[in-house]
């Protein structure tokens, strides 16, 4: 390597095996990516913490192995703060745990470290994830490193952020109702949120959730698939992980694409509609391609109904308890919650399994489904929610999510990856939805569109 800047414009994939070849140390790497961080986070907030001297001692011991240690010997990762890291502290984005250092990695971030990951930080999020924007009082707000001006997503825009400017090849994220894949939007990265339970959550409260996973963002599709591979896996403690299986079906001819702007349902706004056009004019080159969408009918009801009662009832005491110090958007989802009875949870749970076989029919006649990332382009920081598209007032803060949330409802993997663009067009994203298990022909599927099509990450132009 001849220079920090080409260290950290290499993917993951290509970092590690540059390292393998001996080209670049771990030290090495590492100080490129901690360099990169001291030049640009003080104006883009990605990190809430940057942990630089685990870092360095960690990369010295990639450096002092015989072998190398797993499949990302030596690259630097970055970690989403909503997610414990042994010994690095782990605020979730709230003041309430500013000073909070947990005793055990979560499983993922224990498989990344055992795969030799090198963790530099812990990303910013909205306290405890909810929010439209990716600030809290310890940190931000995240800046999008292609208008600083403009919001990076939530909640995982911290780590979008570090991705796209070059600070990490890789960092984790967490999706609820988007969380990963609105900020891949805005900020140009790829994103997978893969089948609930193929990344194991062994200490999740409620083991038969399937409305939140882990998840990654990174540069490219390749990067994608071999973090996956190491975050991957099942455990006897999460009852979700024991039916996940991996379809290693290659895909036969030309794909069959269903595409859909708003899943019928979704409130979208009109430039992101024609963004959309474009792409699904770009993907009948690669794939035939039918105007299609499963019956998402109450879909927005019934996710509006299962995400408040899930909040209520892990955020409840703290709102009673501590409520003075929580955000105002924290406050507003745990109230939302508060008042719903037992009939109104599962007319939610019914409606949801409805339309999660409508998604099964659909892809009885279609190998995927397309939809955008996001119903909106980024907007100014200073916005704190989305209350209106295109003018229409939206009947609660978390509709503007529909098109992404829509998606976890039924728990489908999602690849996104960004759109083709013009030079001084927003960054927009495509979602590229498979059947539960499919994660291998979601990658498949997308290196053609990165490589036939030109739908890949584009650099911001940083200093």
């Amino acid at each position: 390597m001849t220079s920090d800047r080409s260290i950290c414009d290499l993917t993951a994939m290509g970092l590690a095996r540059a390292i393998a070849r001996g080209e670049v140390s771990s030290c090495e790497a590492v100080e490129a990516h901690l360099a990169r961080i001291a030049s640009l986070d003080s104006r883009l907030a990605a990190f809430v913490t940057v942990d630089a001297d685990g870092a360095r001692h960690a990369a010295q011991i990639c450096d002092a192995a015989s072998a190398p240690i797993g499949p990302l010997h030596g690259v630097p990762i970055a970690i989403k703060d909503l997610t414990d890291t042994a010994g690095l502290a782990t605020t979730y984005g709230s003041v309430l745990f500013r000073d909070h250092v947990p005793a055990e990695d979560d499983l993922v971030v224990a498989l990344l470290r055992r795969a030799g990951a090198i963790i530099l930080g812990k990303t910013n999020t909205p306290e405890f994830g909810f929010g439209a924007v990716c600030t809290n009082r310890l940190c931000g707000p995240t800046r999008n490193p292609f208008d600083p001006a403009l919001t990076s997503g939530g909640s995982s825009g911290g780590s979008a952020v570090a991705v796209a400017a070059g600070m990490v090849p890789l960092a984790h994220g967490t999706d609820f109702g988007g969380s990963v894949r609105t900020p891949a939007s805005f900020c140009d990265v790829a994103s997978i949120r893969p089948t609930p339970g193929r990344i194991a959550s062994p200490r999740r409260p409620l083991g038969w959730d399937m409305l939140a996973t882990h998840g990654f963002l990174a540069r490219g599709v390749e990067d994608l698939e071999l973090v996956l591979s190491v975050g991957a896996g099942g455990d006897a403690n999460d009852p979700v992980s024991a039916g996940v299986a991996d379809d290693q079906r290659p895909l036969a001819g030309r794909p069959r694409i269903a595409v859909t702007p708003d899943f019928g349902v979704a409130p979208v706004a009109r430039d992101v509609r024609a963004r959309f056009a474009a792409a699904c004019e770009a993907l009948g080159g690669v794939a035939d391609l039918v105007s299609s969408s499963p019956d998402c009918g109450g879909a927005i009801e019934s996710f509006r109904t299962l995400r408040a009662a899930h909040i209520a009832n892990a955020y409840g005491e703290l709102l009673r308890m501590r409520r003075d110090e929580l955000m105002p958007t924290v406050i507003w989802n745990i109230e939302a919650g508060a008042k719903l009875s037992a009939e109104d949870y599962l007319n939610a749970e019914r409606r949801s399994t409805a339309i999660y076989r409508s998604f099964r029919e659909l892809f009885s006649r279609a190998d995927f489904l397309v939809a955008p990332a996001a119903s909106v382009l980024p907007w100014p920081n200073e916005i704190a929610d989305v209350t209106a598209i295109d003018g229409a007032a939206l009947e609660t803060p978390i509709d503007y999510l529909a098109v992404t949330f829509i998606v976890s409802l039924v728990g489908f993997p999602v690849l996104t990856l960004p759109a083709r663009r013009g030079e001084n067009e927003l960054p927009f994203g495509i979602q590229i939805i498979a059947p539960p298990g499919c994660e291998s022909r979601l990658f498949a599927f997308g290196r053609i569109i990165e490589n036939e099509l030109g739908f890949s990450h584009r650099r911001p132009k940083l200093p």
